[in-house]
């Protein structure tokens, strides 16, 4: 593993820019990770198909917590649909360390998260499994 990818996860971490609920939610989902404690939730205001703000918020690991902070980074202002598109590989490509097995389930709780809160909107139900 890059130290400077370390760094970046840590860094990402220690300095979220889009922790915190907002106060009245157009979307809102959480959900938590059994195995390890992990706790998730996401808010979202969203105007004509567009997500406008997205917040997480919860604790965990600094995996689960830096994928929260890029995962919501990556979807602020794009449309409530791209959500669905989002896949498992494009959450770990955006973290770019390995991750174990173990360690699956923290990088992919945000987007199980915004999967469950995006597909609720849309009236549709998330099928695929994570």
């Amino acid at each position: 593993m890059s130290d400077m990818y370390t760094e970046i996860i840590l860094d990402y971490y220690r300095h979220p820019m889009h922790k915190g609920t907002l106060l009245k939610p157009d979307i809102e989902a959480k959900d938590l990770n059994p195995l390890c404690g992990d706790m998730m939730k996401i808010t979202a205001t969203v105007k004509d198909g567009i997500i406008t703000q997205l917040k997480h918020d919860g604790h965990g690991c600094a995996i689960s917590q830096a994928a929260a902070e890029m995962i919501v980074e990556h979807l602020e202002g794009k449309k409530l649909e791209d959500v669905k598109h989002l896949k498992k590989e494009d959450v770990l490509k955006m973290l770019n360390i390995p991750i174990s097995p173990v360690r699956l389930k923290c990088a992919l709780l945000c987007l199980k998260v915004i999967k469950i809160a995006a597909y609720e909107k849309l009236g549709e139900t998330l099928k695929e499994e994570l």
